[in-house]
């Protein structure tokens, strides 16, 4: 039977699972047909041969945690007759119950009652935890055994999924990663998660070469064992890796490194953190690789990169951390300086004070200042950094969502998968332009009001849709002028992952003046961080109204007793 055939003959209401697994083994044989390993596709043919009870069994244990499964909790009212459904997929070896089970393997298959009365006679009681009575067998040293030897009950049964490299390596060709599995086709046909429509060609696909997959799963390993203790001699392999061929993919290993710093760093060994972030060109490496060599004591060799650093900065933040680490170095080898500001003096006139009564119940800083200042003609909104990136991600959709090589792969992406690669604005140039065009004509607002109604619900990486309402909405087009726009605008396509964070969190509009101010709270001890600090450097350049209101708390008067 063809693949098309076993779809058309399912009744799409009953085993809409099936279909969407169907139609992804479909997708990855149409786009990789020509890297596909030999027992891929053996199994994508196998696969449509089977019948479908066969199929529909298969596709729910996939869907659920294994890779073990009792048989007496199989219950499918569209499976009627589990057992049998399970013939084919033993007899093809893709089902397993020859294999031993571990001690721990069996104990997430089975409820504690159940064990207490499996291991009664070494000892287990109903008053143990589970966790006691694994700890009491284990220090028998219990070596793995089949299941009908650990459990005599003969009409229960244990089955493997035998598959579950092969399935991986399928669910990441298709999704170009591991982080979503196949339950995204169950929580969109439940409208959960809805995703916007992206014209996908049969190019579309995150691996060119079948080598690439083995990279991607290579560099997923040996992101797992960062955590457990890593030994140098293990990474050296990692460190000395040929540049990869595929883009993205060397943003990953670079992000690795990054991270493999950071956790050697973490231990204390920053003799081999310094290396690896020296190897590594994911932004912040180079900063942190300064760091190291300060604290190794190696000034002069930091001072010299982080002068060549000040005159290339890779991005505001960057800048911003090399201008608070200069003077420092500068000193350390005898080099003058004038101490800086910690806040420069344009921020500093930005603070406003303010002594509140915090109503009940309680409110955060935020709510408290919010519940303060909101009337009915002067309306307050907590939007921290929710507003103006709904405003980008609504005026620029087509833009993040233009199907370019190497960004969309299948149809559950709520934005690109090159999002924060170094020439992701710069390959959407013309499309960002002409959302900036549309805010100097005037038709960004009907642009902008349009998408919010026609797209509502589609996840996009800047639009949280149960922070934007429509007052919100209307009151910002109408406060915020255009000219403002485009200025916080162009400041975000500058970097676009560092600069959706730091905005105030308040947002006062004035409808009647056509006016508006942002606020950011502070309560007694906050300090601004750096992205708020950049921010409001930024607003107070180009002249948009912000300011940093600090709040202390007033008593409560002593209620007098009578």
């Amino acid at each position: 039977m063809s693949m098309d055939n076993a779809i058309s003959t399912i009744p799409v209401h009953k085993y809409y699972y099936l279909h969407n697994f169907q139609n992804a083994l479909q997708w990855i044989n149409d786009r990789y047909q020509d890297i596909l390993q030999p027992e891929e596709t053996e199994f994508i043919e196998g696969f449509s041969c089977l019948p479908v009870m066969s199929q529909a069994l298969f596709v729910r244990l996939i869907m659920r945690k294994g890779p073990w499964f009792r048989y007496s909790k199989l219950v499918y009212d569209e499976i009627p007759d589990v057992l049998a459904a399970a013939q084919p997929l033993l007899a093809l070896g893709w089902l397993r119950e020859d294999k031993p089970l571990s001690l721990e393997e069996l104990f997430g298959l089975y409820a504690k009652p159940e064990l207490v009365t499996v291991f009664a006679p070494q000892g287990a009681r109903a008053s143990m935890r589970k966790s006691e009575i694994l700890a009491l067998m284990s220090a028998v040293d219990t070596a793995p055994q089949y299941h009908n030897e650990w459990i005599t009950d003969s009409t229960e049964r244990a089955w493997k999924i035998d598959l579950g490299q092969l399935c991986t390596r399928l669910r990441l060709m298709f999704f170009g990663n591991l982080y979503q599995t196949w339950s995204e086709f169950v929580l969109a046909d439940l409208g959960i998660f809805n995703y916007e429509a992206v014209a996908l060609d049969a190019s579309c696909r995150a691996f060119q070469q079948g080598h690439d997959v083995d990279t991607y799963l290579e560099i997923n390993v040996w992101r797992e064992l960062i955590n457990d203790a890593p030994c140098l001699e293990e990474y050296l392999e990692l460190l000395n890796a040929p540049v990869c061929g595929n883009h993205w993919l060397e943003g990953r290993r670079q992000k690795l490194l990054y991270c493999l710093g950071q956790a050697y760093e973490k231990q204390g060994d920053l003799s081999f953190a310094q290396q690896v972030y020296a190897a590594s060109t994911y932004p912040g490496a180079r900063h942190r690789n300064i760091r190291v060599l300060e604290k190794l004591g190696d000034c002069t060799q930091a001072l010299a990169l982080a002068q060549r650093a000040i005159e290339n900065p890779e991005s505001p933040d960057e800048k911003q951390k090399l201008a608070r680490m200069l003077p420092r170095l500068l000193r350390s080898q005898g080099i003058p300086t004038q101490r800086r500001k910690a806040i420069c003096p344009s921020i500093a006139e930005l603070s406003l004070h303010l002594e509140l009564l915090n109503p009940e119940p309680l409110l955060s800083v935020e709510f408290a200042l919010r519940h303060h200042w909101h009337s009915e003609h002067s309306p307050v909104f907590y939007v921290e950094n929710s507003l103006f990136n709904a405003l980008f991600g609504l005026l620029f959709w087509d833009a993040l969502f233009a199907p370019l090589q190497g960004a969309f792969f299948h149809p559950f992406q709520a934005g690109p998968a090159d999002f924060g690669s170094a020439d992701f604005v710069q390959r959407r140039h013309a499309l960002f332009e002409k959302g900036l065009n549309a805010l100097e004509d005037g038709s960004y607002q009907h642009m902008i009001q349009s998408r919010f109604i026609e797209k509502k619900g589609l996840l996009n990486l800047f639009v949280f849709w149960n922070h934007l309402t429509q007052d919100l909405l209307d009151l910002a087009l109408i406060c915020i002028p255009p000219q403002h726009l485009r200025l916080v605008f162009s400041r975000m396509l500058c970097d676009l992952k560092q600069h959706r964070t730091g905005f105030p969190d308040l947002i006062r509009f004035w409808p009647e003046q056509q006016s508006y101010e942002m606020v950011e709270a502070k309560a007694p001890g906050d300090k601004l961080q750096d992205n708020q600090i950049l921010w409001l450097e930024y607003f107070v350049a180009h002249n948009i109204p912000v300011k940093v209101c600090h709040v202390t708390w007033l008593k409560p008067l002593a209620t007098e007793i009578a």
